[in-house]
């Protein structure tokens, strides 16, 4: 991140994340929260009372500020107040919002199959990697980073280098993805990033793969208001329906808690199509008691 042109708070709040090993996209979502605050409030941040964060809490609830955006400057403020300025009371006068629990979009198999086959061209550079998207179920920023050399087609496995939360790590590699893999890389020959952008020393941006997305989804004729995100959802419903064990789905998505991955269940619309309701055994007891009173 960029420290130029910084003022000393600045400056120090900047230098307080780095030490907290924290991302840059967190430090600028952070930085860029303190900055609406210290809009609201007129002066310098590290001068707010609880009556100045009282008020701003109620300026974001009138101003219609969704339950995640809100908890996120929450987030940041806390951070701000107790580890830059070192006013952890400040804490007690901020309060989260509960946030609805809403189930993910989901495509089917048949979808994804559409979305991945209009993938724009040239070439099969977008193709392939919306199917690494789906497949081995990585972000969009994980896909742009990889490397030609995270491709581990001896162990049937992709390397994941700092993704979520700075922490390396190995995902699935199926043969299908990995034949598609090859024809791409017989075609583009990519050197370096798997996905090159433009200058090819650099890899193609997230926003890139997401116009891609995008325009493949609006190609495919699917209207569901979905993102590339939706993929990755997609992916571990789809393991449930097949029937794969959860705790194996959890091991999969490098989910810390069962419970993360068990809220795929209420989207499983085919595990719960096929499972079988008790009240059908009612039903069979009521038939073999009505055959009895009749007898």
């Amino acid at each position: 991140m960029k420290e130029k042109r910084t003022t000393p708070l600045r400056a120090r709040m900047i230098e307080d994340m780095r030490i907290r090993g924290m991302g840059e996209s967190a430090q600028r979502a952070h930085i860029r929260a303190i900055k609406e605050f210290a809009a609201f409030l007129g002066r310098s941040p590290d001068t707010a009372t609880p009556e100045d964060l009282r008020a701003y809490l109620l300026h974001m609830t009138n101003a219609g500020i969704t339950p995640s955006t809100f908890n996120a400057r929450i987030v940041a403020l806390r951070f701000f107040f107790g580890m830059t300025c070192g006013r952890e009371e400040m804490k007690r006068h901020m309060q989260f919002r509960t946030e609805p629990r809403r189930l993910p979009v989901v495509f089917s198999v048949e979808e994804v199959s559409d979305i991945l086959i209009a993938a724009p061209g040239p070439g099969l550079k977008y193709r392939a990697a919306l199917s690494i998207s789906y497949g081995a179920r990585l972000r969009s920023a994980e896909v742009c980073n990889l490397k030609v050399t995270d491709i581990d087609s001896q162990r049937m496995l992709i390397h994941v280098d700092q993704g979520k939360g700075a922490k390396d790590r190995k995902v699935m590699l199926s043969p299908g993805l990995l034949d598609l893999l090859r024809d791409y890389w017989r075609e583009a020959r990519p050197k370096g990033w798997l996905f090159p952008g433009k200058p090819r020393i650099n890899p193609i941006s997230p926003r890139q793969l997401n116009r891609a997305f995008s325009a493949a989804k609006t190609m495919a004729g699917i209207a569901k208001p979905a993102t590339l995100h939706t993929l990755r959802h997609s992916f571990a419903t789809h393991l449930l329906e097949a029937n794969t064990d959860v705790r194996v789905i959890q091991v999969l998505l490098g989910h810390a808690k069962l419970t993360t991955t068990a809220r795929y269940t209420h989207v499983a619309t085919k595990t719960i199509r096929d499972t079988v309701s008790p009240y059908e055994m009612l039903a069979k007891l009521q038939d073999r008691a009505a055959r009895r009173h009749l007898e």
